[in-house]
C-alpha cells in the first residue's frame, strides 16, 4: 500500500512540473545558462517556431551547443549568412519582448 501511495505522489509531482516542448526549448534548457528555465525556454521555442524556418531553427540550436558559432555567422559576409543574421536578429528582438 505504501508503495502505491508513494508512486501516486511521485506521478502527481511529475505531472505538475513544467514541460519543455520542442527542440529549441530543449536546447535552451540543456545549455545550462543561469537564466534558462522551462517557461523562458518554451517561450523562446514558440517565437522561433513562428519566425524561423526549420533550417534556421537548426542553426539556432547549434548556437546553444557552441555560442562561438553565432559569432562566426555574424562576421561571415556571404549573402546567405547575412540574410540569416537579419532573420536571427529579428527573432531575438521579438523573443526579448515576448519572453520577459
Amino acid at each position: 500500500m505504501r508503495i502505491v501511495l508513494l508512486l501516486s505522489v511521485i506521478a502527481s509531482l511529475a505531472a505538475c512540473a513544467p514541460r519543455v516542448n520542442g527542440e529549441i526549448a530543449q536546447a535552451c534548457i540543456a545549455s545550462d545558462r543561469r537564466a534558462a528555465n522551462p517557461a523562458l525556454c518554451n517561450c523562446i521555442g514558440q517565437v522561433a517556431s513562428q519566425q524561423l524556418s526549420r533550417a534556421d531553427q537548426r542553426q539556432l540550436i547549434s548556437f546553444f551547443d557552441d555560442p562561438e558559432r553565432a559569432n562566426d555567422i555574424k562576421i561571415d559576409d556571404r549573402p546567405p549568412a547575412e540574410a540569416f543574421w537579419v532573420r536571427y536578429r529579428n527573432f531575438t528582438n521579438t523573443a526579448e519582448r515576448a519572453c520577459r
